[in-house]
């Protein structure tokens, strides 16, 4: 069973392999019986779909650089999630991104020189294979199953969200709409020395209430403001998240921090 071609891999995925009729014919696929795979990621690619679900939980920011992407904070700092327990179970409740439940599915292009792409999954992730409980992912004809027929589905529609986020992203950056983000969390025990967080990128309020009313109109129109306002709602949720961290003991030093959400 050959690997698809992987010269950087996404996020959590260790190897990708086609799933196939006839290598994975009487396969299944099970259950995750934690989220040990998600334990310590604290910035989880987020799709424009997700903002007003996710904003209830999570601050939602943009990735530095050049081709800046959503992300939802489960922590502000490298390797902290503050949503997974000691036990490592996701808490109960949240939003869970689409990101993470997509996975250990995938589909990806199995030619450098076609837009085709397959549906494939990660064979390391450990909850599919031949002796697994769970769902059947072949009919004995070799068919694919309902449930595969589901995941299919799934991924092609986080896909069509990926194409939509995009779209988003253009025209945040054609309205210039984007800045440097920054927040400072001073803790009641150390007042004079606040907890700097930078590294992410967020909308400027100011550019956006000085834009024309007939933008404005549009951006409502096309649902872009909404979404907006939901990005913006959710940075009200920086101290929430930072205070998640102080009382599991996973604050660093004042302004040794930085979250750097960054994402493939």
């Amino acid at each position: 069973m050959a690997s698809a071609p992987q010269p950087q891999l996404p996020l959590f995925y260790k190897d990708l392999l086609p799933l196939n009729s006839r290598d994975h014919k009487d396969w299944k696929a099970g259950s995750f019986e934690n989220a040990d795979f998600l334990a310590s990621t604290h910035a989880i690619p987020l799709t424009v779909d997700e903002f007003v679900d996710a904003q209830r939980n999570y601050p939602i920011v943009f990735t530095a650089g050049e081709n800046p992407l959503p992300i939802a904070l489960m922590g502000l700092n490298e390797g902290v999630n503050t949503f997974i327990d000691e036990s490592g179970k996701l808490e109960a409740g949240v939003y869970v991104p689409a990101y993470i439940r997509r996975y250990p599915f995938i589909l990806a292009k199995l030619q450098k020189d076609s837009d085709d792409m397959s549906l494939c999954f990660d064979p390391s992730a450990g909850v599919i294979g031949k002796d697994k409980e769970g769902n059947a992912l072949f009919e004995d004809g070799g068919e694919p199953t309902e449930y595969t027929k589901q995941v299919l589905d799934f991924c092609q529609k986080f896909e069509e969200a990926g194409q939509r986020t995009r779209q988003l992203l253009e025209e945040l950056k054609k309205l210039d709409l984007l800045m440097d983000g920054e927040i400072a969390i001073t803790r009641s025990d150390q007042p004079d020395t606040p907890f700097v967080y930078r590294g992410f990128r967020m909308v400027d309020e100011k550019k956006l209430r000085e834009l024309p009313a007939e933008t404005v109109e549009q951006l409502n129109k096309n649902g872009i403001l909404m979404i907006i306002h939901a990005h913006l709602f959710s940075l009200n949720l920086m101290r929430a998240i930072f205070e998640r961290q102080s009382a599991q003991g996973k604050v660093p030093e004042p302004n040794a921090n930085a979250p750097a959400p960054a994402t493939n």
